[in-house]
């Protein structure tokens, strides 16, 4: 028998998850100022060895021993190696020392741990003068949103405000595109690529789209290979045959893989036969896992499909190179025309060559990933939810619409989290203990900014 405590929507509940809520709120407080002072002395601790040892080139040797020796020290109190604590050292320096504005920020609690980390590892290509600028732009972002999703965001800015091009750099990078192998545990090892980022991501969707296709398919194949085998075997062929059906079958009835171990058994199918197994298309050139193709969401500013150095978003991803981008448009068979606002980036208009639904392109384009506050899963691989149930008289349009992924469109259906949508595609989230959390219409990475004008130009307003 549910105790009233227990019972989830009742007071007594919704008491306990508030305190639940305070604690957990109070203790990230204190959390953060306490990692902030950490940071504070191993950088303190970074600059007594560089001062104990001068700069001379010379004294390099001195340096790294008065360091390892520092590091020794204080890892004997944090009972971590000192090899670990001469790494946290050199990161603590580069927040403290570069990323100033970020530490404040953290440590006032306007943004978290990550989104100090995302910061530096997007800054970090910013040249030391223009670091400044871009730290306040990036801080202002983070305040809004999770750092998850404002990395896109802040990877482009660090490209835009780079001297060298995107485009020079990524070939620079492209050049080391390799397969290595590491050795793990247990007759275990991992393969990793490292390839052009719409490739990486181009195979991961293929992957998983095979991998649900083998999944949800399991009961029809086996019935079907059921019915499929031999009443008796006449001769050895048959024989071998029955044997083959046999086995086949079995495999499919006792399948009880995940959709991460089916995934990486298709890799390497496809690698080593070409084929994944238990599939159709084993056979023929058409079966259903041989038809997926993968599906990828770039927006490509204009000005990029007409050769400008400009980066573009892998939507759920990272910025991608303009040519990479250039490729893909040249390439598909359709594509969406998106227009914003050249200040702003609000989405003012949209077409395409293809005609399927102009109102859910409209959709994938403003939304961009899924709306429920944190996730970033790409609109192209959510559902489009009313906001207001069509079944309780909600109205199939663009105001009344928007882009949840499936698990965040079942807590809506099925607990108590709410949503309403407000002008401008903004949606406002309340939490059963009554929280509201405002989630608005993601302004698209790319949008352009308006030029400067030309040094000695009179800015003036000219007469009509």
């Amino acid at each position: 028998m549910t105790s009233t405590a227990e019972t989830p929507g009742s007071d007594a509940f919704l008491a306990s998850l508030a305190g639940f809520v305070h604690e957990v709120e109070s203790a990230g407080l204190q959390v953060a100022a306490a990692q902030v002072r950490e940071l504070r002395v191993l950088a303190a601790a970074g600059r007594l060895a560089e001062t104990q040892s001068g700069t001379s080139p010379g004294r390099v040797r001195e340096h790294d021993m008065i360091l390892r020796s520092i590091a020794a020290e204080l890892g004997g109190v944090m009972r971590v190696a000192d090899r670990t604590v001469q790494r946290r050292i050199s990161e603590a320096r580069v927040i403290v020392e570069d990323f100033p504005g970020a530490l404040a920020a953290w440590e006032s609690g306007a943004i978290t741990r990550g989104h100090v980390m995302v910061i530096v590892e997007t800054g970090s290509v910013v040249p030391p003068e223009l670091r400044a600028e871009f730290e306040t732009a990036a801080i202002a972002r983070c305040e809004r949103d999770t750092p998850n999703r404002v990395r896109a965001e802040l990877e482009i800015l660090a490209q835009r405000m780079h001297p060298r091009s995107f485009t020079e750099r990524h070939a620079e990078a492209a050049a080391g595109r390799c397969v290595r192998v590491l050795p793990g545990r247990d007759g275990m090892s991992d393969l990793v690529a490292t390839l052009p980022t719409a490739i990486v991501e181009g195979v991961h969707v293929r992957l998983t789209q095979m991998a649900r296709a083998i999944i949800d398919t399991r009961a029809e194949r086996a019935d079907a290979a059921s019915g499929d085998r031999p009443a008796g075997a006449v001769d050895g062929a048959g024989a071998d045959a029955e044997i083959d059906d046999h086995d086949r079958h079995e495999a499919i009835t006792t399948d009880t893989r995940s959709t991460d171990q089916v995934r990486a058994d298709v890799f390497a199918d496809l690698l080593l036969a070409g084929t994944p197994a238990l599939d159709d298309t084993r056979d023929t050139t058409a079966g259903p896992l041989g038809a997926i193709r993968a599906r990828v969401q770039v927006v490509v500013p204009a000005l990029a499909l007409a050769g400008a150095d400009e980066p573009c978003d892998l939507v759920g991803r990272s910025p991608i190179d303009p040519t990479t981008a250039r490729l893909l448009a040249g390439s598909t068979p359709t594509w969406e025309r998106l227009v914003t606002d050249p200040v702003t980036g609000t989405v003012l208009a949209l077409d395409s060559y293809r005609v399927p639904s102009a109102m859910r392109r409209y959709l994938q384009a403003r939304d961009q990933h899924c709306r429920f506050p944190g996730c970033r899963t790409a609109a192209i691989r959510c559902e489009v939810d009313h906001t207001h149930d069509h079944a309780l008289g909600g109205a199939t349009e663009t105001t009344n619409l928007a882009h949840l992924c499936q698990r965040h469109h079942s807590m809506k259906q099925f607990s108590a989290w709410r949503v309403r949508q407000l002008s401008g595609g903004v949606l406002e989230w309340t939490s059963p203990l009554g929280r509201t959390y405002r989630e608005d219409a993601p302004t698209p990475a790319v949008a352009f900014a308006p030029a400067a004008p030309p040094r000695g130009t009179d800015t003036g307003t000219a007469p009509f």
